[in-house]
C-alpha cells in the first residue's frame, strides 16, 4: 500500500473511530430526557387507540369504496398515518432539539477535539432515534392489533423498506435544523412549524383514499407524504410505490451531505 493510499484510508476511517461509544453515550442522554422519551414512544399508540374509540364510525366496516378498502374498519386506514406520526415526532421534534441542546451544553465542542467528524455525530443521532422509532411503531401496531384487529401488511418487505427510507428522509430535515440552529427552543419551534404541515400531507385529517387528488399529488413529493402513501400501498394493495421510494431516497441523498457540510460544533 502506498503512502498516499494509506493516508486516504486513515482519513476516511477516522470519522468512524469511537462511533460505538458515541452511540452508547447518545442513547444514555436520550433516555435521561424522560418527557421526550414518553412522548415519542407513547403518542402514536395513544393517538391510534384514542382516534379509534373517540371518533364515531372509526370501528365500522368500510363499504361502497371498492377494493381494497371495503371490509376494513375505518381505523385501519390510520395505520400508515400513525407510523408516519411516530416518524415525524422523533425526526422533527426530538432529534433537532437533542443536537442543539448538545451544542448549547458544550458537548459538541468537546467532541470536536476528538477525531470524530460531523458525519459521525449525525449518524449516532440517527441510530439512537431510529431505535426509538422502531419501539414507538411496534407499540402502536401492537395497540392497534389488540384494540381493532389491524391486519398485517400485504407486502411486509416493502412496508419495512418504506418505513426505513421515510424515517431516514424525515430525519434529514431534523439533522439540517440541528446543524444550523443555535438555540434548542428555536429548534423545537422550527420543527413544529414543519411538523403539522407534514402531518397534513401524511393524511392526518384526510386519510388514504379520502385525500383530494391535488393534495395527494403534492404529498407524494414530501418525505412524510411519500412515506404514508408508500406504507398504504404496502399495507392494502401490495403494490411497489416506486415514485414515493425514489422521492424519499432523493431527500436522503440531498439532506444528509448538506447537514454534514453546514454542521456547527459551537
Amino acid at each position: 500500500m502506498s503512502a498516499t493510499t494509506a493516508a486516504r484510508t486513515t482519513s476516511t476511517a477516522r470519522p468512524m473511530r469511537g462511533l460505538g461509544a458515541l452511540i452508547a453515550s447518545e442513547f444514555r442522554l436520550f433516555l435521561r430526557d424522560t418527557g421526550s422519551v414518553v412522548f415519542a414512544l407513547l403518542f402514536p399508540a395513544v393517538l391510534m387507540v384514542g382516534v379509534g374509540y373517540a371518533l364515531p364510525g372509526m370501528r365500522d366496516p368500510i363499504t361502497g369504496m371498492g377494493q381494497p378498502w371495503d371490509g376494513h374498519l375505518a381505523i385501519h386506514l390510520y395505520v400508515p398515518i400513525a407510523l408516519s406520526l411516530a416518524v415525524a415526532t422523533v425526526a422533527l421534534s426530538t432529534l433537532p432539539t437533542q443536537i442543539v441542546t448538545a451544542r448549547e451544553l458544550g458537548v459538541l465542542r468537546r467532541i470536536s477535539t476528538t477525531p470524530m467528524r460531523p458525519q459521525g455525530v449525525l449518524i449516532a443521532q440517527v441510530v439512537v432515534n431510529l431505535a426509538a422509532l422502531v419501539a414507538a411503531s411496534l407499540l402502536a401496531l401492537a395497540a392497534g392489533a389488540l384494540a381493532f384487529g389491524i391486519p398485517a401488511p400485504q407486502s411486509p418487505a416493502v412496508a419495512l423498506l418504506a418505513f426505513l427510507l421515510g424515517a431516514a428522509a424525515t430525519a434529514g430535515i431534523g439533522l439540517l435544523i440541528g446543524a444550523l440552529v443555535r438555540k434548542a427552543s428555536a429548534a423545537g419551534g422550527i420543527g413544529m412549524l414543519i411538523y403539522f404541515p407534514m402531518l397534513f400531507f401524511a393524511g392526518m385529517w384526510t386519510p388514504g383514499p379520502l385525500m383530494p387528488d391535488a393534495v395527494a399529488a403534492i404529498a407524494r413529493f414530501t418525505p412524510l407524504g411519500a412515506l404514508s402513501q408508500a406504507l398504504s400501498a404496502a399495507w392494502f394493495t401490495g403494490e411497489f410505490p416506486a415514485l414515493q421510494m425514489v422521492v424519499m431516497a432523493a431527500y436522503i441523498a440531498v439532506l444528509y451531505p448538506l447537514a454534514a457540510k453546514l454542521f456547527r460544533w459551537q
